[in-house]
């Protein structure tokens, strides 16, 4: 009951490569805000790295009432050893009651480090956060059993109460370049001589297709596109729009397209700012994955099909028709330039007739 009692604060661990901070850190202060608020507690963000003192400042702007910075030549690049040594410090030192983590590769490998040297509890992959103010207790919910269900996870006994939080599932807040907030310094109590990992030679990612959480127009194909072949037309339909492909579970455990373009509850989370589900009947798993879109344009044959209850627009039609056909309709309008979104919505009407909320429109 002790550590219940003393420990006070929500955390938000802000990860940053190379001096640049990754959105899902803002996302999750702009919840972490309301819930620190529910609660009557001080929002913390907690900055590791070096030379990054401007995303401690960027911190405030975003909701933080304090921000903990660990600045320091051992945290230059990521290594789990100095990191979670470093937030378990912070941790130990000042008793959070709850952390939140970004749900990314960094953020899971950290936060189950960090859980397991302080013997405390953590929802993985979480989609939804709440919490109860009496009992001041996280509320936790994450996708369970494939998919299927949710499941709510509280951490009773032990603090900090620890989540990671999966990317895109809460709105950017804006930030407020006249908020004022504190930045406390602190340093850690190692150096580069005890670290084991040493870090021979950063190889940046060479690819160019643009990742999934960071797209604004995702073309996303279902079972309907009939095999791997296929997704060639959605490639091009989204390379015109300067967007990315996305695919749903069913297509992904056919083997058409790749664990990680998988939309969905057990795949990636996204918010991007239109959405085309393309051969998908809308299965509530991936639904949960993509229906916080700004706009969902569906295109199938099938009218009844749940995915038209969530769209914006709906297309009932051949795929194989009218996506070729809207590729070179928007090629012809917008040419090498990419549309923002207000112009590809006007756009998709003047070309197909698509109406509001799934109502049918041929094309």
């Amino acid at each position: 009951m002790a550590e219940q009692e003393e420990a006070r604060g929500l955390w938000v661990f802000v990860e940053q490569r190379r001096g640049k901070p990754n959105r899902v850190a803002w996302e999750l202060m702009g919840r972490g805000r309301q819930l620190a608020d529910a609660l009557q507690t001080q929002l913390v963000a907690v900055v590791l790295g070096h030379q990054v003192r401007h995303i401690a400042q960027e911190a405030i702007t975003y909701g933080a009432d304090l921000v903990y910075l660990v600045d320091a030549e051992v945290l230059a690049e990521y290594r789990t050893e100095p990191y979670a040594r470093a937030l378990t410090e912070l941790i130990e030192r000042h008793h959070p009651e709850i952390v939140l983590i970004g749900a990314t590769n960094l953020g899971r490998d950290l936060a189950g480090s960090v859980a397991t040297t302080l013997k405390t509890g953590l929802t993985a992959d979480c989609t939804v956060l709440d919490v109860d103010v009496s009992q001041r207790l996280l509320l936790a919910t994450r996708p369970a059993f494939n998919g299927k269900q949710m499941a709510t996870i509280l951490c009773k006994t032990r603090r900090p109460q620890m989540a990671t939080v999966r990317p895109r599932v809460f709105e950017l807040p804006k930030p407020d370049p006249a908020r004022q907030g504190d930045i406390v310094e602190e340093a850690p109590s190692f150096g580069e001589e005890e670290i084991k990992a040493k870090l021979v030679e950063f190889i940046p990612a060479t690819g160019t297709r643009i990742r999934l959480e960071d797209a604004d127009i995702i073309v996303s194909g279902g079972r309907g596109m009939g095999g791997p072949e296929n997704f060639r037309i959605l490639e091009e339909l989204a390379e015109v729009l300067g967007g990315t492909v996305g695919a749903s579970r069913a297509a992904v455990d056919a083997g058409w397209m790749p664990r990680e373009r998988q939309v969905g509850q057990t795949g990636t989370t996204v918010r991007p700012k239109i959405y085309f589900a393309v051969g998908i009947s809308g299965a509530i798993q991936h639904l949960a994955g993509m229906q916080t879109s700004d706009v969902i344009v569906a295109i199938n044959r099938d009218p009844n099909a749940p995915i038209f209850k969530v769209a914006d627009y709906g297309i009932v039609g051949d795929l194989f028709e009218v996506v070729p056909a809207l590729t070179k309709a928007f090629r012809q309008i917008f040419g090498n330039r990419k549309p923002t979104a207000a112009e590809l919505v006007g756009a998709l009407k003047a070309q197909t007739g698509a109406q509001d909320r799934g109502a049918a429109a041929g094309e």
